[in-house]
């Protein structure tokens, strides 16, 4: 793969995409059609502040990436440091613009999403779980970027809060995956120890389990919906079990959970 798309992790950026799809289906239905436009530009500026996000991790990572990754782009040599950080920059400027073509809720949601990227990558990653706590927080912010677009913020923060613990607890067993290479980090399992930190981990596994329920019980949802998130909240218990041995096959198991998330809120939102 090109190196300039392969540091894009485009499989991130259409994930985080989708996001705002199922956003678009759970509060229109079929009546998304008459909102295409800002449903066309919404998907832009996350699939671009995505991207950009992924473009100056490599390029501020890639010092550890030497020793976690090598086989990334900028530590292998096929992208220059320089050229990632401009890469990652126009990505991001592109992403706020587009933005601008939907509402000003949408302009504003935009700009935070790129100040907590920024301060992120600066200087709040050095600080371990409140770095893990940030990006959490933009996975959230996915699902209220939706809700300003369609016009029901409140509706979202069901998903936001769900997105939020699941993805905080794979940060936390990323970092402990990557605890060798983390010279520069204080995360949280070098401060309470792997067995604690995994520990948390799964406890925001078990919390986004818990919560997944909701939109059937508040009827925003049918049993379709019920069947189909509990395929993700097996995963997830098995991510939560499974990390303790292979921390690596535990984070990469609770993507897969995921996105059968994502898959159960379609399903949701269109039967």
């Amino acid at each position: 793969m090109n190196p300039y798309l392969q540091i894009l992790r485009i499989g991130n950026c259409v994930m985080a995409s989708l996001a705002v799809i199922l956003v678009g289906i759970i509060l229109r239905g079929t009546g998304l059609l008459s909102y295409s436009f800002p449903l066309l530009y919404a998907v832009l500026v996350v699939f671009f502040i995505t991207a950009g996000g992924n473009v100056l991790n490599d390029y501020f990572d890639r010092e550890v990436d030497l020793i976690n990754h090598p086989e990334r782009p900028i530590p292998s040599g096929k992208i220059k440091p320089k050229s990632a950080l401009i890469y990652g920059s126009v990505l991001l400027a592109i992403g706020i613009i587009f933005s601008f073509f939907i509402n000003i809720l949408a302009v504003i949601i935009a700009i935070v999403a790129v100040f907590l990227i920024l301060s992120y990558e600066y200087s709040l990653k050095k600080m371990g779980f409140i770095g893990n706590i940030v990006i959490s927080t933009l996975v959230g912010m996915l699902f209220v970027f939706g809700g300003a677009v369609f016009g029901n913020i409140y509706f979202t923060l069901i998903f936001a809060f769900m997105a939020f613990s699941s993805n905080l607890g794979r940060e936390i067993v990323k970092d402990i995956e990557d605890m060798e290479g983390d010279v520069d980090r204080i995360t949280l399992p070098m401060k309470i120890g792997k067995k604690l930190a995994g520990l948390s981990a799964s406890i925001f596994f078990i919390i986004a389990v818990v919560l997944s329920p909701l939109p059937y019980l508040l009827g925003f949802f049918g049993i379709s919906y019920l069947i189909a998130v509990l395929i993700s909240d097996i995963v997830f218990i098995y991510a939560a079990i499974i990390h303790f041995k292979d921390p690596h096959k535990g984070q990469k198991t609770a993507k897969i959970a995921m996105l059968i998330g994502l898959i159960s809120y379609l399903i949701g939102g269109l039967v």
